[in-house]
């Protein structure tokens, strides 16, 4: 009988930030095929217990270490040993013993494994079908780090993450039955760097869940004020993240209230970094840090904004946001890899001034505004359902569906 082992760099519950929502579904299109054991990894003693709580009863097996590694110490470890430091920060003694204790026991027959730092924990001699989900491209994420910030010694740890982990990804990949990205383009730009083809490097796609995302559901009232309210959503210690707002409230809003005197942004999400919490000192800008739901926050936006400068993949919060049939002003490359049509189910634009204009189209026109949010709202039940997305995962292990 089949039993898969799912390995995750974070424990996929609750699913309240990107990769987590990937890998939650992820996990329960994989217990529709056979049992489940799960060894993962949580970043504190919290999120490790609620994962505990959970999922226990929905496996075959769990394990979940806390990770305790510093940066510092794992660039230096990495360093010496010639690895990538992504790698470094997710290794754990407990967690490598659990697999190769549990894979040793013969019953495990297919491995899957999430987020290119969990490779490491693949038994090197494991005969069965080996699934990896890297989501994106890490290693050219941090090819874009280096090119946007020169200051050293950040440059060079940013230069070398990009060439040593581009390097293990794609000796990954080889080794591997097949290799999963979030989207086609992240799909193709790693078959251009690894040399492998389309029968052995995927693209399977994010999805939504539309009856949670449901503007329909009655919600708490937040966000009330005097003027229209622009809302950013996200894990706010990312750096993406962190660059998309201070962006937008230090340069784009203000061109905003030049026409909009009362427009107000808000700033939802966990881990609000110092750098983020000083946002608040404009006007304008609110930061919430962590909420219970973000649904309230998405139906009180009269815009939903994504000024990324970097974004790799499909973006979760676009998904959600368009789901709850609200608009959207996304840069061009936070819309990258959604299959959705820029004027009809979202504004995409770039540069300050370009963004600015967007939004004040959408507080503008609310009609035009709502409309275009409706519009969004069809095209994600049409294409985005969890289920459709993760089809591909029985015929890709080889196990009936």
């Amino acid at each position: 009988m089949a039993e898969i082992l799912f390995l995750v760099h974070r424990a996929p519950w609750p699913p309240d930030r990107g990769d987590r929502i990937r890998s939650w579904h992820m996990f329960e299109a994989l217990a529709k095929l056979a049992p489940v054991h799960v060894a993962a990894l949580a970043d504190n003693d919290a999120d490790a217990a609620l994962a505990r709580a959970k999922m226990a009863p929905l496996c075959k097996s769990l394990s979940v270490e806390v990770r305790s590694v510093s940066r510092p110490l794992a660039l230096m470890q990495a360093v010496a040993r010639g690895e990538p430091v992504s790698n470094r920060l997710f290794q754990n003694a407990a967690l490598a013993y659990h697999v190769e204790t549990l894979v040793g026991r013969g019953g495990v027959t297919h491995i899957v494994a999430f987020s290119g730092q969990m490779a490491q924990y693949v038994p090197a001699d494991f005969g069965g079908p080996v699934l990896m989900d890297f989501v994106d491209v890490d290693s050219a994420k941090f090819a874009t780090y280096a090119q946007q910030d020169k200051r050293q010694p950040l440059n060079w740890v940013h230069k070398r993450e990009a060439r040593v982990l581009g390097a293990y990804e794609a000796d990954v990949a080889r080794r591997v039955d097949a290799s999963l990205f979030v989207s086609e383009a992240e799909a193709a730009l790693f078959r251009s760097r690894s040399g492998l083809g389309a029968d052995r490097v995927r693209a399977v796609e994010n999805g939504i869940d539309t009856d949670r995302f449901d503007p329909a559901i009655p919600l708490d009232v937040v966000g009330v004020g005097d003027g229209p309210l622009a809302v950013f959503t996200g894990q706010m210690d990312y750096r993406p993240n962190i660059d998309a707002v201070r962006w937008f409230a230090a340069d784009i809003l203000p061109l905003i209230r030049a026409r909009h005197p009362k427009a107000r942004f808000a700033i939802v999400g966990r881990a609000p970094t110092d750098e983020v919490r000083a946002l608040e000192k404009l006007p304008g800008v609110a930061v919430t840090g962590e909420v219970p739901d973000v649904r309230p926050w998405l139906a009180a936006a009269d815009a939903v904004v994504a000024p990324l400068l970097l974004a790799r993949g499909v973006q979760n919060k676009l998904l959600e946001a368009m789901a709850m049939a609200r608009p959207v002003a996304a840069s061009v490359a936070a819309a990258t890899g959604i299959d959705a049509a820029p004027g009809e189910h979202l504004l995409v634009a770039d540069g300050s001034g370009g963004l600015a204009d967007a939004v004040c189209t959408l507080f503008d026109d609310r009609a035009a505004a709502a409309a275009m949010g409706q519009a969004a709202r069809t095209r994600m039940i049409e294409r985005y359902g969890w289920d459709a997305r993760l089809a591909p995962l029985g015929a890709l292990l080889g196990l009936p569906a």
